[in-house]
């Protein structure tokens, strides 16, 4: 249920608009609360109509309990309860899928995103941004174990991705809700929710945003999410550059393959007709089979991708494209 605060105060065109703030929770106990109570002060403080929409990812701490509790005591409160342990993508799916606002934003239970940093992020969004995502500039987390791996995560996922931002894991961010509906998470896709949001061309903006040390439980993340990261990258990167013509990505490595086995078969063809040698136990023709033999597969692929690609775009209805806006009317014709 969306709240309406009774506070007048000046708001801009972006802060007029519903409002929910997404709450991904696993064991977060002891944070919950505080979190709640932090947020719906921000949010009546700037008389902002919203909703808090929070996502228990099968806690096992008595998270859920007193979810359940505090949305049944608050009328801007709503509890959404995972049947287990999900994980943080599937969560935060969740919360974006059951928003009513036209304007979503998403920070972490565990108290160290700044609720206060929300009308920041609106501001921002005002000058006519779709997606604005905090920066930790000053980030108070253990220096190797998470500040140097998040350090080369970035560079690394900025340079692929060609979107440039210093802290792509800041879960604090701002989204309008048509960029989410175009966006589709799957595995531990959130982090790379600003790259995802570029394929769909939205305008992105980064705002340094303030970062707290944990105050209550333990960090759910260790050093193994790093190769995971590495894994989605190449996901996304895929995605970014061959979502509507794979056969761009397999077509021209097959075709490739097969050239070079194609040259490499003509000379072998040549040393065997015109100069008389053996090439039956030459290492060079077992190349030659293994890069044709290669070449069609991944030709193959190209072909299937493709037939892939037309199912998933044509049974959704989804084009493949994006219209920012249309000015002028059509429905009069002009002789």
């Amino acid at each position: 249920m969306l709240s309406t605060a009774p506070v007048n105060t000046p708001v801009s065109s972006v802060t007029t608009s519903t409002i929910s703030v997404v709450v991904p929770i696993y064991n977060e106990v002891e944070s919950l609360p505080h979190l709640v109570k932090a947020i719906a002060d921000v949010m009546q403080a700037n008389n902002y109509t919203y909703e808090i929409v929070c996502v228990d990812d099968g806690s096992r701490d008595g998270s859920a309990a007193l979810l359940k509790k505090l949305a049944e005591e608050r009328d801007d409160l709503r509890a959404i309860l995972l049947r287990r342990n999900y994980g943080q993508t599937p969560a935060m799916a969740a919360g974006f899928e059951n928003a009513a606002g036209e304007i979503v934003i998403s920070l972490d239970a565990d108290l160290q995103n700044d609720p206060a940093d929300i009308p920041n992020l609106l501001e921002k969004m005002d000058e006519g941004y779709d997606l604005v995502s905090g920066w930790r500039k000053d980030r108070q987390d253990n220096k190797w174990t998470r500040l140097v791996p998040s350090k080369i995560a970035n560079l690394l996922i900025g340079r692929v991705t060609k979107v440039t931002l210093h802290d792509y894991g800041c879960s604090l961010k701002a989204y309008r809700s048509e960029l989410l509906a175009d966006i589709n998470l799957y595995g531990e896709l959130h982090r790379f929710i600003p790259a995802l949001a570029s394929i769909e061309g939205a305008r992105i903006a980064e705002i340094p945003v303030r970062h707290h040390a944990r105050q209550f439980g333990s960090s759910k993340y260790g050093l193994d999410r790093t190769f995971r990261v590495l894994l989605d990258l190449l996901t996304v990167w895929f995605i970014r550059k061959f979502l509507t013509r794979p056969m761009h990505a397999f077509g021209y490595l097959g075709l490739l393959m097969m050239s070079l086995g194609f040259i490499l078969g003509l000379y072998l063809s040549t040393v065997k007709i015109l100069m008389g040698q053996a090439i039956g136990d030459r290492p060079l023709l077992i190349l030659v089979a293994i890069l044709f033999l290669a070449g069609l597969q991944l030709f193959g692929f190209g072909l299937l991708g493709e037939l892939l690609m037309r199912t998933y775009h044509e049974s959704q209805g989804r084009p493949i494209y994006r219209i920012r806006s249309i000015f002028g009317s059509s429905k009069d014709f002009k002789k």
